[in-house]
């Protein structure tokens, strides 16, 4: 069954089908549980596989980080600073300038435009290689721009030095998240998730092998990131030229027309990400000025990691969520784009809330895996029940930017996540963490603030949309960023 109709055929299911294949209007308790029902058969089928190759992704960095940390707390404190502002700098734009193929491909894929996806996939590698030209200075100079941000001079250092070794896992992400966010529209998830467990098992070999076995250190990480790295974009690739036979025709020249209409969009997005993904890294620059800096850095640093586990659990739900709104808008389905949101939002929260009980069961053990330091393992545990309110607000957030993509709403959201975490979230942090003195948890809990303002004014937004209109929206915008590409 294709992945982009909304609703399954025949049974008692049917009767909510109207002419034109989408809901009708769901009155009752009893139809409101069948829609649920459906749509979480919708949207897992699309999610976990993603979630799963999230999390394999992540764990890529997460047991280099593991590694890394047995060998000492500044070299710890070192590749905390680099994944978490150099990185994530670079990553946050990149991210951002990707997701405007997974709105215009989910949409062509859900009206049928299909050779269409090849044509925004090459827009998006070109522009995405050029962006990363741009940036690389960025990691050529990792150490004195972490200086000039007040880090430690040895931290700073240590860190420039490992940055400079990453850099062709960084060009990687030209290819690597436009091709993800190609195959996703396509709900082709299943190949992507497979990519993934076997790049984190031959990772984890080659950490060992590169780090205690070769005695190689800080450089056998990077080898081992790079190499991962590359194999995965050159699987990805390969599948895509090999499989993808509807969306890929090959390269053309095609991909040059209408590209300023695509690059708009991808700074659009690149905005939106930027202001979520920065705000992390903001949040670790401001720990490394308080008193004790490397145990601020270091325990801040392990709950991210953690929260970030949880977080690659939800970006799949996002990923999926804006597969099935653009989808469904490029379908002209209206309804079936605002029930699936409702829905999603609806079990993200519940399983925010059961992560949350988790962290508050384990809040005193859970920092063993990653140092061995008693004194960091002591000041992780005090941010336990920081972390476990912030499992509950990641779970929502990644569906409503994802609902976002799907939409194409990302300048909206770049104008609400500009007001909601630098005019008021970082603001309150900086005040709680160094005027009020509450260190690290003013800082954090500030910062928990802004997001919480942030859900609540999308949550707001989606509330009184009108999908009747965004359907229109996605017709205009397929007609001007593809009205060259395809011939009538």
């Amino acid at each position: 069954m294709d992945m982009c109709t909304p609703l399954l055929k025949g049974g008692e299911a049917a009767a909510l089908v109207a002419e034109d294949g989408d809901y009708v209007a769901v009155k009752g308790f009893k139809e409101a549980r069948k829609v649920f029902w459906i749509e979480t058969v919708r949207i897992w089928k699309i999610a976990l596989p993603i979630a799963f190759n999230f999390l394999f992704e992540y764990g890529i960095k997460s047991t280099t980080t593991i590694f890394v940390g047995h060998l000492g707390d500044i070299e710890l404190s070192a590749i905390s600073l680099i994944y978490s502002v150099i990185d994530t700098l670079a990553f946050g734009f990149m991210l951002g300038m990707a997701s405007a193929t997974e709105t215009l491909c989910g949409q062509a894929f859900g009206a049928g435009q299909v050779k269409l996806l090849g044509l925004y996939l090459q827009r998006s590698w070109l522009i995405l290689f050029a962006s990363s030209i741009l940036l690389l200075p960025i990691y050529i100079f990792a150490a004195p721009i972490l200086k000039l941000l007040g880090q430690q001079n040895d931290i700073a250092d240590l860190a420039g030095s490992f940055s400079i070794l990453i850099i062709p896992q960084f060009l990687s992400y030209s290819f690597n998240l436009p091709t993800q966010k190609f195959l996703r529209a396509q709900s082709k998830v299943n190949v992507i998730a497979l990519i993934g467990l076997v790049a984190l098992i031959v990772h984890i070999g080659m950490l060992w092998l590169l780090i205690y076995v070769l005695d190689l250190g800080l450089t056998g990480a990077a080898l081992a990131i790079d190499i991962t790295s590359l194999g995965v974009t050159v699987a990805q690739l390969v599948y895509v030229v090999g499989w993808c036979k509807d969306g890929w025709n090959g390269l053309s020249w095609l991909a040059f027309k209408d590209i300023w209409a695509f690059v708009k969009l991808s700074l659009a997005s690149a905005v939106m990400i930027c202001l979520e993904v920065w705000y992390n890294m903001i949040l670790v620059v401001l720990a490394g000025h308080l008193d004790n800096a490397v145990i601020a850095v270091d325990s801040l640093s392990v709950c991210l990691n953690l929260n970030g586990w949880e977080n690659m659990f939800f970006v799949g739900v996002n990923a999926a969520i804006s597969v099935r709104v653009s989808n469904e808008l490029g379908l002209r389905h209206p309804r079936a784009a605002k029930y699936s949101v409702y829905v999603t939002v609806l079990q993200s929260l519940f399983l925010g809330m059961f992560f949350m009980v988790v962290i508050l069961v384990t809040k005193d053990n859970y920092a063993i895996i990653f140092t061995n330091s008693k004194p960091l393992q002591e000041a992780v545990a005090k941010l336990g029940y920081l972390l476990a309110m912030t499992m509950v607000l990641n779970s929502i957030q990644p569906v409503i930017l994802g609902v976002a993509t799907g939409g194409g709403w990302q300048a909206l959201v770049a104008y609400i996540n500009a007001g909601c975490f630098y005019l008021f979230g970082l603001p309150l942090g900086y005040l709680l963490g160094y005027t009020a003195n509450l260190g690290v948890q003013g800082l954090w809990g500030g910062t928990m603030c802004g997001s919480t303002l942030q859900i609540l004014s999308l949550l707001l937004v989606i509330w009184k949309t009108n999908w009747t209109k965004e359907v229109e929206q996605t017709a205009k915008r397929m007609q001007i960023c593809g009205s060259h590409a395809v011939k009538p």
